[in-house]
């Protein structure tokens, strides 16, 4: 089966099984966490000052920073859905390395690192707390358990990085100037949104394809263990 129709079809199946697992929603978070994470680390690289960032129960979040106009800017405005699909990527090729702990203390991490710093608002500190307790829980109390729980955060991750920037081309079709960061870069490039937004999209297929690589490619090491 071809490579990208075989992507497609992952991601549609995840999308549609990981709907069926309680509280699947609530971990649909984690995808934005990393989102504006990106936006937060690129402001800092650049010198630039990241105010606070807020994450929402609609799976929505906004980070606040200032930064030099120009270049900057629009890097900064570029950062937040490549670098949640490199995100999930890494998890995806930790996994492949039979690393898994190192996925949950890099994502435990960056969780600390928001909340501590920049995150301010009753949900988001919630939400933050709870999931550094969880992986903490898996890590040191649930180990037998923290594979499917591991690869349960990995697939809903790739899936929502993946169907953020399918919302946002449509987004940036039907009402251009809501459409998020496409709608940021087209007032800072005079690009139209839609460019930025399937940019993005393809952006997100590639980093999908290339995890459910190192996914197969591990289930297939296990496998033929197995059979020896």
């Amino acid at each position: 089966m071809n490579k990208w129709l075989k992507t497609l079809l992952f991601l549609a199946g995840s999308a549609l099984l990981t709907r069926f697992i309680p509280f699947s929603s609530l971990f649909r978070n984690l995808d934005t966490m990393f989102h504006e994470f990106g936006h937060a680390l690129v402001t800092l690289l650049l010198s630039g000052s990241v105010l606070r960032i807020e994450l929402y129960p609609d799976h929505s979040g906004v980070t606040y920073s200032a930064i030099a106009a120009g270049g900057r800017a629009i890097l900064v405005s570029l950062a937040g859905y490549p670098l949640a699909s490199l995100f999930s990527l890494l998890l995806f090729y930790l996994y492949s390395r039979d690393k898994r702990q190192w996925g949950l203390m890099i994502a435990s991490g960056v969780a600390l690192v928001m909340l501590v710093l920049y995150v301010r608002g009753g949900f988001g500190m919630i939400w933050l707390s709870g999931f550094i307790l969880l992986n903490a829980a898996m890590l040191f109390l649930w180990p037998k358990v923290s594979k499917y729980y591991y690869l349960f955060l990995a697939f809903l991750t790739l899936e929502e990085s993946v169907m953020g920037t399918l919302f946002l081309v449509t987004a940036s079709v039907l009402t251009p100037s809501r459409a998020g960061d496409a709608a940021n870069l087209a007032r800072l490039t005079q690009l139209p949104a839609i460019l930025w937004a399937l940019l993005f999209f393809l952006f997100s297929l590639l980093c999908a394809k290339w995890a459910l690589g190192f996914f197969f490619r591990e289930e297939k090491s296990v496998n033929r263990e197995r059979s020896l």
